[in-house]
């Protein structure tokens, strides 16, 4: 598996440098966003992202709908939400709307890098299985099945 390539959105800055420095010493391409504005144009930018661990809170846009509007965009991208102040009705939130997993802050760093394997495998998974839909369905189009 290549390596996943990741985006971190959090408001706090020191919490993103030391994350982004744990995580590329961890063979992770790691950028980073410091509000869900940013982190929206970012994913723009970068289609290929796997997983992007996102805070609930923050100001401006809130990590709940960061992710909403995430999901409308990019559906098959990962969500891993983070939050400090854990309330069951986030976390419950957050999964409807397509999270893949929740963790608190601060996070263990080996359960965090469990948890980015995980889903960036799931989000490859999707993509295989699309792209064997679309072949598939060539195929058929053209009497090949």
């Amino acid at each position: 598996m290549t390596r996943p390539f990741i985006m971190i959105v959090d408001d706090e800055a020191p919490f993103v440098e030391t994350m982004t420095k744990r995580l590329q010493k961890r063979n992770l391409t790691v950028i980073t966003a410091f509000s869900g504005k940013e982190a929206l144009q970012k994913l723009a930018e970068n289609q290929n992202l796997d997983v992007v661990i996102l805070d609930v809170k923050m100001p401006g846009l809130d990590g709940i709908e960061t992710l909403r509007e995430m999901k409308k965009t990019q559906p098959l991208a990962e969500v891993i939400m983070l939050t400090g102040h854990a309330t069951v009705e986030t976390a419950i939130e957050g999964m409807k709307l397509g999270a893949y997993d929740y963790l608190m802050k601060p996070c263990d760093i080996d359960q965090l890098m469990s948890k980015v394997e995980e889903a960036t495998e799931k989000k490859r998974e999707h993509e295989e299985k699309i792209r064997e839909a679309k072949v598939k369905e060539v195929m058929s189009m053209h009497g090949l099945e």
